[in-house]
């Protein structure tokens, strides 16, 4: 949870974290009962995903982010989601605060690298390391929790060598860092050869290159830059390319087989909403894993389902705060009043509607890319 933690959702995906995709026009929007029961009979309910798995251990994630006693950001947009879709969910808070530091004022305290170390020796020492099959982190504040991060991930592996690591690498946006200035190269140095799955947007893609994105066929390029460093699936989860000044792109490249052949690079484009929120790209990158693990060679329908649950929490948040999504002043009543309202559409995010579909990129020559 990065110090301006609120970004301009123009229907931003993301804030906290990173931008994403818009929200699109208002719909009807189904009742609870009937997305369930949607849900239930297309075998997309978390529950009948953990009855099938009775007979097994559930998909459990050691989740290490930021955490807020009253609102929605970090770890407390990505617990109560992935439970939802059926996986056990370990927090670790790398800060807790009072609220969102989109607010006039909070409080609270920082974790250390040593802190979260002692944590992880706990763990160890009952034999519990080994029941991770994915490690998630968001916002990380500082060197020392970075680099512990390293040596957590690590440690994950030796007792899971099929462990996901899902990296949200939340350093910036809008063209503006604001992470301390050594964080960038240690994301790029550190994180990235360990990660699974990378969830930057634009602005933090160019950091971890050094490439300077102006067109589709850039970002590919770093895609693929990104994926000789280590991560087998990269989600730029918002560009703002040339002639597409009212949508937000997302742009996705696995290198993984997908099924049936299918393309392995994808985009999606939403219009864009000027709205402001906090925590939408830890929601976004929450239900992208809980998806990619229920869709395994399937990046096309996790994107779509990740997408299409985080905008049915965003219309619903839109229509409930009113003239305040849009405001420009930050006080708490407006702050308040955005807070992204996840308990209300447990239903839409468990089943959620596919407004929008992931397109197959045509792949231009030079990219170094895989068709």
């Amino acid at each position: 949870m990065p110090g301006q933690v609120v970004c301009c959702a123009q229907t931003c995906l993301r804030t906290s974290s990173t931008s994403l995709i818009a929200i699109p026009p208002s719909r009807p929007r189904p009742t609870p009962s009937r997305l369930m029961a949607a849900a239930a009979a297309d075998g997309t309910v978390a529950a009948a995903g953990a009855t099938q798995q009775s007979s097994r251990a559930l998909p459990r994630v050691l989740s290490i982010q930021s955490h807020v006693v009253s609102g929605y950001v970090g770890n407390k947009c990505a617990v109560f989601p992935l439970q939802l879709l059926g996986f056990d969910v370990d927090p670790v808070n790398s800060v807790q605060f009072s609220n969102h530091t989109g607010f006039p004022t909070w409080n609270g305290d920082i974790m250390s690298g040593e802190e979260l170390w002692r944590l992880v020796e706990g763990l160890e020492a009952n034999g519990l390391c080994r029941q991770y099959t994915h490690l998630l982190t968001g916002y990380i504040g500082s060197l020392s929790v970075l680099q512990t991060i390293v040596r957590v991930a690590e440690k994950l592996r030796q007792c899971n060598p099929d462990l996901v690591y899902v990296c949200d690498p939340v350093m910036g946006d809008d063209g503006r860092l604001y992470v301390r200035p050594e964080m960038p190269a240690a994301f790029r140095d550190l994180l990235v050869p360990l990660a699974s799955v990378l969830t930057p947007n634009q602005l933090e893609t160019e950091q971890l290159t050094g490439r300077s994105i102006g067109s589709e066929a850039d970002a590919l390029a770093a895609c693929a830059a990104l994926h000789v460093r280590g991560p087998h699936t990269v989600v730029i989860t918002s560009s703002a390319l040339p002639g597409w000044e009212d949508h937000v792109t997302l742009l996705a490249s696995t290198t993984l087989p997908q099924k049936g052949g299918a393309p392995r690079r994808l985009r999606m484009r939403v219009p864009r909403v000027h709205a402001y929120f906090t925590g939408t790209g830890d929601l976004f990158t929450a239900l992208l894993l809980g998806w990619m693990h229920r869709h395994p060679g399937d990046l096309k329908s996790a994107l779509e389902a990740a997408v299409g649950g985080l905008q049915a929490v965003l219309r619903d948040t839109v229509a409930a705060c009113g003239d305040a999504a849009a405001a420009k002043e930050r006080t708490a009543e407006v702050c308040a009043a955005r807070e992204l309202r996840l308990v209300q559409n447990q239903a839409a995010l468990a089943a959620p509607q596919r407004l929008y579909a992931a397109e197959p990129i045509d792949m231009p020559a030079g990219t170094g890319l895989p068709p």
